[in-house]
């Protein structure tokens, strides 16, 4: 019998997937991969069961030769291991980014003359559905809230990028690239203090409170499913803090960073320019440790940013907060520099390796921007966060089409930079 190859990355079975079954059938014995959870989540959603359980569902179906454990989304593997006369897929990975990978495919068939079978892809109402409730299971609090421990595990590296309203969140959430042969997206969004206020025009003094911050969540959270980090500043009073860990934790966020920082908040960028003070490490300790006190779950995580370098405190004292915070229950440290190289950087981390080899930590390469996820993930760090460029790209960029519809008194010269509305539109859903 010819073999029959085809993958699902999926949590539930529907209609469209057991129409490719038997058109499969067709051709010879029927071998169905599973993508393994590292797999899925480079180009998909996150799956909402575990992988035990999507292999499971597999081997449940009627008239299957075999299960197979598929571990890229690339199909270099499968050809080698199981030689497929055919490859069928839906006929939706003849375009976008999912090309790449029927291009991927259809080459390593060709050297013993395999063949590609597209199937028309299956979208009516009841898939929509089908896929509107994954994508809400995915949304809810206690699904979202845990995953960026999950992703934690499974990833070299979490990427997160700043959002600030829906529209930046459905950007976040849908951005997929294809590069050699490499599907990447961001595991994570980050909602900054300073991004948040600037885009209520606002300085980022603290000013902008915590139920309007709240409602830029929730503005997220209403179209995305990814996780949240969230930028707590200097955590404000420990007895404030502690509402403000059981709210985000209610929520569904993942966690918050907070700054060892007292007073005034002052953009750390500006270091020793301004005047700002550092907290003392027992003060800063016990605000973490009632933060902690005050969770009902595993799941939420107080990230404790150490401003040492930035203030000029030198390695050792950014070191000895370090070791103080995760004493006191601190899930993670981020460090933090405005110098444009990342040497500092990457001393803390190695010398904080040396004694705490799981402790996350945390990057944001806004100054030292020259080095590569990969270097960083090499010296320990765990998660980067890109903090701002989204909204320091969209600031020249409007700021020139205001000043061109001025200079012209027409739109017709910035027509040509402009993203169309229905592209936009594109992006929202409707129920």
């Amino acid at each position: 019998m010819k073999k029959v190859y085809t993958c699902f990355c999926t949590d539930i079975i529907h209609e469209g997937h057991l129409n490719i079954i038997k058109e499969a059938q067709k051709y010879g014995d029927v071998y169905i991969g599973v993508l393994t959870d590292e797999a899925m989540i480079k180009y998909n959603r996150f799956p909402t069961i575990s992988f035990e359980e999507r292999v499971s569902l597999v081997k449940n179906l009627n008239g299957i030769k075999d299960v197979v454990i598929q571990t890229d989304i690339m199909y270099n593997q499968i050809v080698a291991q199981l030689h497929p006369d055919y490859i069928i897929h839906g006929d939706n990975w003849k375009s976008g980014p999912l090309k790449a990978i029927r291009d991927n495919a259809e080459q390593l068939l060709k050297a013993y003359d395999g063949k590609i079978i597209d199937v028309p892809y299956t979208y009516n109402e009841n898939v929509k559905r089908i896929d509107a409730q994954l994508k809400e299971k995915l949304s809810m609090p206690e699904y979202r809230r845990k995953r960026l421990k999950q992703l934690l595990k499974l990833r070299p590296i979490v990427k997160s990028i700043e959002v600030h309203s829906g529209l930046t969140g459905l950007i976040a959430e849908k951005t997929v690239v294809e590069n050699n042969g490499e599907f990447d997206q961001f595991d994570a969004m980050w909602i900054s203090s300073l991004c948040d206020s600037t885009a209520k025009g606002k300085p980022d003094i603290e000013l902008v409170d915590m139920t309007s911050r709240f409602r830029t969540i929730d503005d997220v959270m209403e179209v995305t499913t990814k996780p949240i980090i969230f930028d707590g500043d200097t955590g404000g009073l420990t007895e404030h803090f502690v509402y403000t860990v059981r709210s985000l934790e209610r929520m569904g966020v993942s966690a918050i960073i907070i700054e060892d920082k007292t007073g005034l908040k002052k953009n750390s960028l500006f270091g020793t320019e301004v005047e700002q003070t550092q907290d003392t490490i027992e003060h800063f300790c016990e605000k973490i440790t009632a933060g902690k006190k005050v969770q009902l779950t595993d799941d939420f995580m107080i990230i404790a940013r150490i401003e040492s370098l930035i203030l000029e405190r030198g390695m050792d004292d950014a070191l000895n907060r370090a070791s103080a915070y995760v004493k006191a229950g601190a899930d993670g440290i981020m460090i933090h520099s405005r110098k444009k190289n990342p040497d500092e950087i990457l001393e803390f981390c190695d010398k904080f390796r040396k004694g705490n080899k799981h402790t996350p930590i945390v990057v944001v390469p806004s100054s030292f921007n020259t080095i590569t996820e990969a270097e960083l993930a090499e010296h320990g760090v765990n998660i980067v966060i890109y903090a701002n460029q989204l909204t320091r790209s969209a600031f020249p960029a409007m700021e020139q089409t205001a000043k061109d519809i001025l200079k012209y008194h027409r739109a017709k010269e910035v027509d040509s930079r402009l993203m169309p509305i229905k592209d936009i539109i594109s992006l929202i859903e409707e129920l």
